[in-house]
């Protein structure tokens, strides 16, 4: 039997409308395993325990349990504002700010019957796959602690994994929802570009939405993303004209499925183990009636696609940055070495650019937008990794630019893993990461499910399919036990 810290979050809104559990006693279930087994990762870093009791008092009192996540512990972003709690991004002298308002997306999650309880943890400025900050120090993977749980939604993913909440939302624009997922074994969803407005503090917060950046859920089962995409997908207030159309799925099964698979690139480092379990699954897939294509790719040249996500993706993070930072840049592009290709170094050469340029590079998006959508007429979704790595060992050494890894005995920049996320979220694709396997050493691989622009609910539902045959969250092991005490059980 799966533990109740564990089930989807549909399963415990299931259990407090047919009386199974309290909105309160589900809560505390939830508290009292963050006070006892949080400090062994460092995944929950705010708390708002009073007041999240305070409402699910109120929701046990209330006659109308109807709403789709009644009653469901929730935790979020430490990004995100909500009223009461500070939004730092992990800046120490951001410490005592508060926000006065909550988030448009928070408050969608709430009146669809959540109990936010409490922040997790990010890496400062959200800048990293590792999740750790001067504030609220190092958040570990629950499959091994002396892993990082992925950023910059990495405490997002561990404390799911761990069972200390019941749903999570992160947000994403280089992997920071779908990176975490995959490192932790968990669901991630990263939408559509645009379908999930969210504004809140403007303190702290963005009126207008970043380029590339997307807010998505993380959770236990592909159904739970589904129902906060349900919440979350609806029109700005202030822009009621864009009304997000996601159409349902072409299949309903794996035999009427039609996947594409793109396991590996030419010149793009990635573990064996992550190319032969997306193989694996290819395999099983055929086996089960699906229409797989394992040479089928859009019509477009993949490198200088890749290279235009990393330009625009540094004049989307451009736009938060300070005057001395983006002359910093400047001043180092401008000491490069012509020959080198690094992700940081294209990122590096776009510092500063001027308008009519970025139109020019928005431009050629646009181009290979149309070719991806060319390319899901003939597929319904594509299968192919979420990063390079399984879950790295924890890394705080310097800058992302100035660090180094190995991948299959080849070294390359840290930063140069941005490939599988940019293909994708560069095009404001969506894309949802689903559990596959392990690898020898026993950490999860994820797979990345993208799919045509509004395709949001097919990734979604191949997913659950994937679930349905056997592809679904397992927990890792020892987190049924008090503060990792053999023989103690929760």
């Amino acid at each position: 039997m799966i533990a109740l810290h564990f089930q989807s979050a549909q399963t415990l809104a299931d259990l407090v409308r047919r009386g199974e559990i309290g909105c309160l006693a589900l809560l505390d279930h939830f508290i009292d395993r963050t006070e006892r087994l949080n400090p062994q990762i460092g995944a929950i870093v705010v708390q708002d325990f009073e007041r999240a009791r305070e409402r699910a008092r109120q929701l046990d009192r209330q006659k109308d349990k109807s709403a789709p996540l009644f009653g469901v512990p929730m935790t979020v972003k430490e990004s995100f504002d909500v009223a009461g709690l500070p939004s730092t991004r992990g800046h120490p002298e951001a410490a005592q700010h508060r926000a006065c308002v909550s988030g448009l997306a928070i408050r969608r999650l709430e009146d669809a019957g959540v109990t936010i309880f409490g922040k997790t943890n990010v890496p400062v400025d959200l800048a990293d796959w590792q999740s750790y900050n001067p504030l609220y120090g190092t958040t570990a993977n629950p499959w091994n602690t002396a892993h990082t749980p992925g950023g910059s939604s990495g405490g997002s993913a561990a404390a799911l994994a761990a069972g200390l909440t019941g749903l999570e939302l992160g947000t994403d624009i280089g992997g920071s929802v779908r990176v975490p997922a995959h490192y932790c074994g968990v669901f991630g969803h990263k939408p559509t570009w645009g379908i999930c407005p969210n504004f809140g503090d403007p303190a702290t917060s963005r009126t207008a939405m970043n380029d590339i950046a997307a807010l998505g859920p993380l959770a236990r089962s592909a159904g739970d993303l589904r129902a906060v995409l349900d919440a979350l997908a609806h029109p700005d207030p202030a822009d009621t004209a864009m009304r997000p159309v996601l159409p349902a799925p072409a299949f309903s099964g794996l035999r009427d499925l039609r996947v594409a698979v793109w396991s590996n690139q030419p010149n793009q480092a990635i573990e064996h183990e992550t190319v032969s379990a997306i193989e694996a699954l290819a395999d099983r897939l055929e086996q089960a009636g699906a229409r797989v294509g394992r040479d089928a790719r859009p019509a477009f040249d993949v490198d200088d696609a890749y290279r235009l996500f990393l330009t625009l993706l540094n004049a989307a993070w451009s736009g938060s940055a300070s005057d001395a930072v983006v002359a910093r840049e400047i001043a180092t592009a401008q000491q490069l070495d012509p020959a080198d290709r690094s992700a940081d170094a294209v990122m590096l050469r776009g510092a500063g650019m001027s308008h009519r340029t970025w139109l020019g590079l928005n431009e050629r998006r646009h181009v290979v937008r149309r070719a991806w959508n060319g390319f899901f007429r003939d597929w319904d979704v594509l299968l192919c990794p979420v990063f390079a790595t399984s879950a790295m060992p924890h890394r705080q050494d310097g800058q992302t630019w100035e660090r180094r890894i190995v991948v299959e005995g080849t070294e390359i920049a840290y930063n140069d893993q941005l490939f599988w996320p940019g293909l994708i979220g560069g095009f404001h694709l969506p894309a949802t990461v689903a559990p596959i396997g392990r690898t020898r050493a026993g950490l999860p691989i994820g797979v990345q499910i993208a799919g045509p622009t509004h395709g949001d609910r097919a990734t979604i539902a191949m997913a659950e399919l994937l679930e349905q045959a056997g592809y679904g969250f397992v927990p890792p092991s020892g987190w049924d036990r008090l503060a990792g005490a053999v023989g103690q059980t929760v």
